[in-house]
Formats: C-alpha cells, sequence, structure tokens
C-alpha cells in the first residue's frame, strides 16, 4: 500500500519515507501542502502522513479538504513539542492518530498500521448504513442535457454488475470522475478505488505494476511487491488511456479478464482478481485495432458496456450545474465567497467551444475566482489573463489586495503545489516558462527542492 509523506522539512520527510519503506510499505513525498493537495488528486494512495505546520497550506487545512471533497483517506498527523493542542484538533476533525518527533519506526509502522485498519472498519459500517447520493439531485437540479440523463440511465443499469466498463471521449471530459461515481455504486464501494494511467508509466515498468513481482525476480528486486490488480481486491481498478498500451500487455491483460488470474512477475502461483476492471480512453480504438495498435479480441472483451462521455460543447445545458459544483469546489479551497456568475459571464462561456472540457473549464474560473472582487464572478474576471512580463503594474487595490499582490500569491501557490517545478506551474497558470522565471525573480520568491 502507498502513503503519502507530506512534509516541509526535507530531511524529516526524507527520514519518514526511509523509515516507511524499510518496514516494507510504498511511499512517496510532497515538500508542501498544497503538493500534497495535487497528489491526491491525480493518484490513489492507502494512507497521509501530514505535518501540521506547512507554507501555503498546513496539515489542518490539507485534512479538512479531504474530508469535505478530497479522496477518503486516513491521516496520520506529524506534531512536535508544543503543537500537542494542534494534533488534538486535528484528531476531532478526523484525524485516525498523530506521532511526535523524533519517531520511532516500530511506533510509526504500528500507528500507521492500526490507523489504517480502523479507517477500513469505519469505512465498511458506512457503507452498510448509508445508500450513495444521487449524483442528479446532489448540489442542485444537476446536469439538464439530454447526453447526460442518458448516459446517468446506462451508468444506474451497469453500476450495480460486474460487467466490463469502457468509458470513451476526449481528454478532460471526466472520465476518472465517472468511473469513481461508477465504483460508489457498485458492490465494490467498500473496497479501494485504484487508477493508474497507462500512458503515463514506462513500458518496462507498467507490468510490474500492474502485476508485481517475486523477490529476485530480476536486478533490483529486493523484496516481493504486490501489484495493482491485488491491491484493488475488493475494490476497483480503473486503467485509464487503455488506449495506450503495449501489444506485448495487452495479450496479457486479455488472459487477465478471461481467466480472472494473475501471476506476479518471476512467479508461478495464480492469483485471483477479485476486483471490479474499468477502462477509459480517449482514442477511438476501432480505428486503433484498423491500424494494428490494439487487439481486436481485447477491444471486444473491454467493450461490453460502453460509455461515451460526449465533449463539454456538446452539453452546454450543463454548464450552470458545473460551474455551480466547481465554483463550490474552488470556494472552500481558496477561502473565497463565491456563490455564481453574472448573466453575461455565463453568456461569454456558452459562446466557447472548450477544447480542454471540463479540466479547461475549472481552470477558467479557478483563475476567475483570483480576481473577482465580489461574490459573483463576472465577465471581466473570466476574461483577465495574468498579467504579462513588462506589462501594467497596476497596484489600485481591489478584493484581497493588490493586483501585483494577487499575481504574486497565486504564482508563490502554484509553485508550492507544483514542488518548485516551474514548467508546470507556468502551464497551469497560461504563461510562458520565461514569463514565469521574470515573475519570481521580480517577486523574489524563494523555490524548495
Amino acid at each position: 500500500m502507498k502513503i503519502l509523506v507530506a512534509d516541509d522539512e526535507k530531511n524529516i520527510r526524507e527520514a519518514l519515507v526511509k523509515l516507511l519503506r524499510s518496514s516494507g510499505w510504498e511511499a512517496e513525498a510532497a515538500e508542501n501542502g498544497l503538493a500534497a493537495q495535487r497528489r491526491l488528486q491525480e493518484e490513489a494512495y492507502a494512507g497521509v502522513i501530514a505535518d501540521l505546520k506547512m507554507p501555503g497550506m498546513d496539515g489542518l487545512e490539507l485534512l479538512s479538504w479531504c474530508r469535505a471533497e478530497g479522496p477518503d483517506v486516513p491521516f496520520v498527523m506529524i506534531s512536535a513539542h508544543g503543537e500537542i493542542a494542534d494534533a488534538v484538533e486535528a484528531m476531532k476533525r478526523g484525524a485516525r492518530d498523530y506521532i511526535t518527533k523524533p519517531f520511532d519506526p516500530d511506533e510509526l509502522d504500528y500507528r500507521l498500521r492500526q490507523a489504517l485498519e480502523a479507517h477500513r472498519d469505519h469505512r465498511i459500517a458506512r457503507s452498510v448504513q448509508v445508500q450513495p447520493a444521487d449524483s442528479r439531485t446532489a448540489g442542485g437540479l444537476g446536469p439538464q442535457s439530454s447526453a447526460w440523463v442518458r448516459i446517468d440511465a446506462l451508468v444506474k443499469k451497469a453500476a450495480p454488475t460486474t460487467s466490463l466498463i469502457l468509458i470513451t471521449g476526449e481528454s478532460g471530459t471526466g472520465k476518472e470522475v465517472l468511473a469513481r461515481r461508477i465504483h460508489t455504486e457498485s458492490a465494490f464501494a467498500s473496497g479501494p478505488f485504484l487508477a493508474i494511467n497507462v500512458g503515463g508509466i514506462p513500458e518496462n515498468l507498467l507490468e510490474s505494476e500492474l502485476f508485481g513481482f517475486e523477490k529476485g525476480s530480476f536486478t533490483g528486486a529486493d523484496k516481493r511487491k504486490n501489484g495493482l490488480f491485488e491491491l484493488a481486491s475488493g475494490g476497483t481498478l480503473f486503467l485509464d488511456e487503455i488506449g495506450e498500451m503495449p501489444l506485448p500487455l495487452q495479450v496479457k491483460l486479455l488472459r487477465v479478464l478471461q481467466e480472472r488470474k494473475i501471476q506476479r512477475i518471476g512467479g508461478t502461483v495464480s492469483i485471483p482478481v477479485e476486483s471490479r476492471i474499468l477502462a477509459a480512453t480517449n482514442r477511438n480504438l476501432a480505428d486503433e485495432v484498423k491500424a494494428g495498435r490494439f487487439r481486436e479480441d481485447l477491444y471486444y472483451r473491454l467493450n461490453v458496456v460502453p460509455i461515451l462521455l460526449p465533449p463539454l460543447r456538446d452539453r452546454l445545458d450543463d454548464l450552470p450545474w458545473l460551474c455551480s459544483r466547481l465554483l463550490d469546489k474552488l470556494s472552500k479551497a481558496m477561502g473565497k465567497k463565491v456563490s455564481g456568475l453574472t448573466g453575461a459571464a455565463m453568456a461569454r462561456l456558452r459562446a466557447y467551444s472548450f477544447p480542454g472540457n471540463i479540466r479547461e473549464l475549472e481552470n477558467l474560473l479557478e483563475r476567475a475566482l483570483i480576481f473577482a472582487e465580489g461574490e459573483v464572478v463576472t465577465e471581466a474576471d473570466l476574461e483577465l489573463p495574468l498579467l504579462e512580463a513588462g506589462e501594467a503594474t497596476d497596484s489600485e487595490p481591489v478584493a484581497g489586495g493588490t493586483l501585483r499582490e494577487l499575481e504574486r500569491k497565486a504564482i508563490q501557490e502554484t509553485l508550492l503545489k507544483w514542488e518548485g517545478n516551474q514548467t508546470r506551474a507556468a502551464e497551469e497558470l497560461g504563461i510562458t516558462r520565461r514569463t514565469m522565471f521574470n515573475k519570481i525573480k521580480e517577486y523574489g520568491l524563494a523555490i524548495s527542492g
């Protein structure tokens, strides 16, 4: 199981990762709360160990975000001398445990295992008592487009079954969001939801991530590793961008889907696959089959229940609902009170083609919230880009500070989110890397590493 360690002190987070790995855990590190938030949005973790005090977003804020809208994962908080009161507050907000510095390796391992076990028992008990919410009515009337009504009806029929579901659609249409909904409405809801971007992992590593390996099966395999098929036992494994899977692995996946068994690399024992398998792609797999890049037999095996997510430009009737949900989410995360958009702003959105789909809409609204002066987003807020280097030096006060202050804060928080990666931060803010470099120099921002 993979654990996320969030701590802004490099020596502490590296020591924690080393301790966890020596105890048999998989561990990754984030150097601040915003970076941890991003990782939790992108990957599945079994648990989080978070420092109480971090820049940008502290441990308590990260915990609160997870409880409100993030993944359901157990937290163990790190506290220093004099922070016990804060640690107790974290327990009240839902943390499973806290541990004080310095760390005893055996105690850390014990506390973490106890936290994961308690969280699992609580989730099982809750799943028995509480039925999943109807996504159509959550937060309002729900999506209104005819396309979404058809998808909603299809999901309600297919989710409770064990049939394979193939979700297709352009990038940014919400394929993983839909996969998570299918998981919560299935018989596997009490188990984990694990997602892997097939196209984002090198071919030589993808097989071991999926199937695991035995100790000594290849150079560097100093201990046995369970793959995602095993880790998802009792839950759902979501294979995103399945169209980018190499042909040799397609053969192995087909065998798994047919026999419902796997073998670890270097192993001889057949292990039952006891998880729901969902797949998604932004490619036209029928065309990929014709081009010889995807196996026809695997395509038909995956395509038992096809669900096509239409691009946002084809479901503009859902814009009010989507904006409402996204603004609520973003407002909580950014600590702002923005409840909606003006009529002119909504008209502006309806006239846009959204090549980046819902993901682009979310980024656009997040940027608009940075500059929104009132409790609604105006058309001007949507059009206001991040200032390019050498342009206006407007120091006129606006809500939350001057434009320069807001810009500095936006750059600083985005750099924290991407752990100092200027290229990724510049991409998110919609500016060039050179502009990012100049802004960092202009504002005297410290880059962590």
